[in-house]
């Protein structure tokens, strides 16, 4: 697989959202300019994917507070040069999460969600910019969620609480699509 596959998604993503319409467009021709697009040494900016897990139910988002950015986010990560960014996607609510990937179901290999944020700099990283592709993911709120040590605490939050985690406007974006998606 080859950027072309995110290029090809994101051509095809349609948003109501206006300012995430102008990020999907920064992010796609941040790729057709970079062909090291998901190469983390690109140090001025990466592609990068995550997750918003939902529960059977719809009312839940899982939701961690990360180590190194000491916040409240949803799972995901760097592609690390990987260009088969739902393969990333999955790969980091695993490891994140601590659940056995048989356990994630992916509900739509269509974006959910595109999001340019900074990463300011810290002892582990410079300065940066993700260029953030989010797909949308189930997992059973029942099963245990153990986490692993890049994450202080995880959880199940309601969708109506989000913002009381984190009041960003992406993950307000995120929880007014679940909301209109499966009302």
């Amino acid at each position: 697989m080859h950027r072309k596959d995110l290029i090809n998604r994101l051509l095809n993503y349609k948003t109501s959202f206006m300012e995430e319409a102008g990020m999907v467009s920064r992010t796609l021709e941040f790729i057709q300019n970079h062909t090291n697009c998901f190469d983390r040494h690109l140090m001025h900016g990466h592609v990068s994917g995550s997750a918003w897990v939902v529960n059977p139910a719809r009312t839940h988002t899982l939701l961690l507070h990360h180590r190194k950015l000491d916040r409240w986010f949803q799972p995901g990560g760097h592609a690390d040069g990987d260009p088969d960014i739902l393969q990333v996607v999955i790969k980091e609510v695993s490891e994140e999460s601590g659940i056995d990937v048989s356990h994630i179901r992916l509900l739509s290999d269509n974006v959910f969600d595109v999001d340019i944020h900074t990463i300011y700099p810290s002892e582990h990283d410079e300065r940066h910019i993700h260029y953030d592709v989010r797909f949308l993911i189930e997992i059973d709120d029942q099963l245990e969620i153990p986490g692993n040590d890049e994450s202080h605490q995880i959880g199940w939050v309601a969708l109506s609480q989000v913002s009381r985690f984190n009041n960003m406007r992406s993950l307000y974006r995120m929880t007014r699509k679940t909301e209109q998606m499966f009302r």
